[in-house]
């Protein structure tokens, strides 16, 4: 049974920092393509960061433009947990953060679309104040 749970949520001030986890069970790490997608309230979810894994290791990286330069995507195999270390956030950033996974992962960068990805954590939330 796959699961995803998001963690590390939290409020914090623009220019600060937060890390998200989102522990993985169910899914093989050998070979997927995990993602985080954002939600902000009255907007569509959008892409934020994706990574692919092949044959155990860590693959090509995605990131939205306005992230860029900012998050960075990694995984702990060792604990199958996906992060994102968000750095000089900004209230744009606000949103509901996802995880999501897709263990067929065809394409050799990870998508930053949603239709991609089958499965999906609940979310946690990430305010950021001006």
């Amino acid at each position: 049974q796959v699961q995803l749970v998001e963690s590390g949520g939290g409020s914090v001030q623009a220019g600060g920092s937060l890390r998200l986890s989102c522990a993985v069970s169910g899914i093989p790490y050998t070979k997927r393509c995990m993602a985080w997608f954002r939600q902000a309230p009255g907007k569509e979810r959008e892409g934020v960061a994706g990574i692919h894994t092949l044959f155990g290791r860590d693959g090509s990286t995605s990131y939205a433009d306005s992230v860029k330069g900012r998050f960075t995507i990694s995984q702990e195999y060792a604990r199958n947990t996906l992060y994102l270390q968000m750095n000089s956030l900004k209230p744009e950033d606000t949103a509901m953060y996802y995880c999501a996974a897709d263990p067929s992962c065809g394409g050799a960068r990870p998508s930053l679309y949603s239709y991609d990805y089958n499965y999906w954590g609940p979310g946690t939330q990430v305010t950021v104040s001006s």
